[in-house]
């Protein structure tokens, strides 16, 4: 029960913040480095998220293996997207590279 009262209790807040960011509009100026820095909360968030799916992709601690089809895929994504700055292309070369990863490893064990 206590996690029930928990996810209302956030999503009345954010509900909160959302609406009353929505019915001031543009009436409230925000600082310049407050724009700034608000700039890079979804990267941060992106990050967040995606950095323990690859390094620890079971929840029982780091995998740095190269047995882990995440981190394989992830590291040929961070240099496909380096070389070709092409997202579509990075997106598609490396879940292919995901999926062969995964497939092939579990075809071997």
């Amino acid at each position: 029960m206590n996690a029930t009262w928990m996810i209302l209790g956030m999503a009345v807040i954010t509900v909160a913040i959302k609406a009353t960011i929505f019915a001031l509009g543009g009436r409230v100026v925000f600082p310049a480095w407050l724009q700034q820095a608000l700039g890079f909360v979804p990267v941060t968030v992106l990050t967040a998220i995606i950095v323990p799916m690859v390094l620890a992709p079971h929840g029982e601690g780091l995998e740095f293996t190269w047995r882990n089809p995440q981190l394989v895929a992830a590291i040929a994504a961070v240099l496909i997207c380096a070389a070709t700055r092409r997202q579509l292309l990075t997106i598609v070369i490396a879940l292919v590279i995901f999926f062969g990863w995964q497939f092939g490893m579990l075809g071997n064990n």
